[in-house]
């Protein structure tokens, strides 16, 4: 198997948040000794989050067993969603915006309508009365 060096297009803030965060629960937890430190699992988890690389890809890119890789990267999986408001706050503060992106998924829409603000109810576009 060949190992090749990657980028991933992220800041070094972001591994770095990561990483404390994941320094925060090995430490809570009371971890004496893993195969990576946290930057490098933060590492691993951004990679396989922004990349999609696999867990096989993966274990060989970083010397580490697949389910290793696999436990890694759920841990940090569940350490960011710890951090995640609650359905409840999330709401609270969706209230107060104009507008919110929850995912950045992107949805195609038909603004047709929305570009002709000028109609009354007499006009029929695609067989409805608008």
């Amino acid at each position: 198997m060949l190992v090749y060096p990657s980028s991933i297009d992220l800041s070094s803030r972001t591994l770095r948040y990561l990483a404390g965060q994941l320094t925060v629960r090995r430490q809570e937890i009371g971890t004496r000794w893993r195969r990576l430190t946290p930057g490098r699992q933060a590492l691993l988890a951004l990679a396989h989050l922004r990349c999609g690389d696999t867990y096989a890809q993966l274990a060989a890119g970083f010397g580490i067993g697949i389910a290793t890789a696999f436990r890694y990267i759920r841990e940090a999986v569940d350490v960011l969603a710890a951090l995640a408001p609650s359905l409840a706050k999330a709401m609270t503060t969706i209230r107060m915006k104009a507008f919110v992106i929850l995912d950045g998924t992107l949805l195609p829409i038909d603004r047709i309508a929305a570009d002709t603000p000028y109609y009354s109810g007499k006009h029929k576009r695609h067989g409805m009365n608008v």
